[in-house]
C-alpha cells in the first residue's frame, strides 16, 4: 500500500533514526514535502506519500509528470530544494544496501563491451570492492539472478547483442544480484515483448512474497489493477496514492492525464473487466 502522507512527520519525530531498520511493519520508503527543481524550474512539488513493506506499487502519471525525478531524488542522485526521505526509517546513506535499482534501458550504453555475466557481478560491486577480484560466489549468485530471469543462457553473450527484452531481464538481475529490501525501477515493461513483461511480473510477485517492496514506473494504466497492489498517481504533485482499488478511478486519472480522454475510457473498460474477474 502507498498512502497519501507519512503517519508521522520527520519533524515531529524526536529521532528519526531510532525507528530501527528491522523494526516490523516501518514503512520501506517515506517521503515528506519533497521538492526538486531544475535552474528553478519545479519539477516535484511538495510530493509525500509512504509505501507498505511487501507491495508492488505503480508509479503513473504523464510524459514529464516527475516519475524518474521521484526515483533519481530518493536515491540521491539529483539535489533537492527541500524535503525528507528516509529508508526503513533513516537516511539513505545508512541504508543504500538495503535498495535495488533498475534504470530506464535507455541511460545504458549497450555497445559497451561487457558481457550478460559482467552486467549482473556490477551490482555487486558496493560488496565486493571496486579494487578487489569478482569471486566465485559473486559469479555463482550473478548466475543465479540470471536463472531467476531465464536469461542464464546469455551469461556470456556481449550485451550488445541482446533484444530489448533481454536487455530489461539483464537490469532485472542485477537488481536481483543484490538481495535488496527495497527496488526501484524505471520503466522495466518499457517496450519489452509478452513473454519478457509476464517474466518480469512473475519475478516481482515472488520479491513480493519474500516480502520485498518494488516501486515501479509503469507507462500502461490498463494493467495497473492486474498487476500492482497500490498507485502513486503523479503529475509534479501527487494527485492521488494509496490501494489501486480505492485510488485508481477515473476521476483521478482525469485529475492526473487532463483531458485525453480516449485513453481514460480504455482504462475505464479494463478496470470494469477487473472488476468482474474479482
Amino acid at each position: 500500500m502507498v498512502s497519501d502522507r507519512p503517519a508521522t512527520s520527520p519533524h515531529s519525530a524526536s529521532n528519526p533514526g531510532d525507528l530501527g531498520a528491522n523494526r516490523p511493519m516501518l514503512s520501506p520508503l517515506q517521503v515528506w514535502d519533497l521538492t526538486v527543481a531544475y535552474q528553478r524550474t519545479p519539477v516535484l512539488w511538495d510530493v509525500a506519500f509512504q509505501v507498505e513493506p511487501a507491495s508492488l506499487v505503480a508509479v503513473v502519471g504523464p510524459n514529464g509528470a516527475g516519475k524518474s525525478t521521484l526515483l533519481r531524488a530518493i536515491l540521491n542522485l539529483i539535489p533537492r530544494t527541500s524535503g525528507k526521505i528516509q529508508i526503513f526509517g533513516d537516511e539513505f546513506s545508512a541504508q543504500r544496501r538495503r535498495v535495488g535499482y533498475v534504470p530506464q534501458r535507455e541511460s545504458v550504453d549497450w555497445d559497451f563491451p561487457v558481457s550478460v555475466l559482467d552486467v549482473v557481478t556490477m551490482g555487486l560491486y558496493r560488496e565486493i570492492g571496486w579494487l578487489w577480484p569478482v569471486r566465485k560466489q559473486h559469479r555463482a549468485r550473478a548466475m543465479e539472478a540470471l536463472n531467476q530471469v531465464g536469461i542464464a543462457d546469455l551469461a556470456h553473450r556481449q550485451i550488445s547483442h541482446l533484444s530489448g527484452g533481454q536487455q530489461q531481464r539483464t537490469f532485472l538481475a542485477r537488481a536481483l544480484a543484490q538481495n535488496a529490501d527495497l527496488y526501484l525501477m524505471d520503466e522495466p515493461l518499457a517496450a519489452v515483448d509478452a513473454a519478457t513483461e509476464l517474466a518480469i511480473i512473475q519475478q516481482l510477485r515472488a520479491m513480493k512474497q519474500q516480502g520485498k517492496t518494488c516501486v515501479v514506473i509503469h507507462h500502461d494504466l490498463q494493467t495497473v489493477p492486474e498487476y500492482f497492489d497500490s498507485v502513486l498517481l503523479l503529475n509534479m504533485r501527487v494527485v492521488a496514492s494509496g490501494p489501486v482499488a480505492e485510488v485508481f478511478t477515473p476521476e483521478n486519472l482525469q485529475k492526473t492525464y487532463g483531458g485525453r480522454l480516449t485513453l481514460l475510457d480504455e482504462v475505464s473498460s479494463a478496470m470494469r473487466r477487473q472488476e468482474k474477474l474479482l
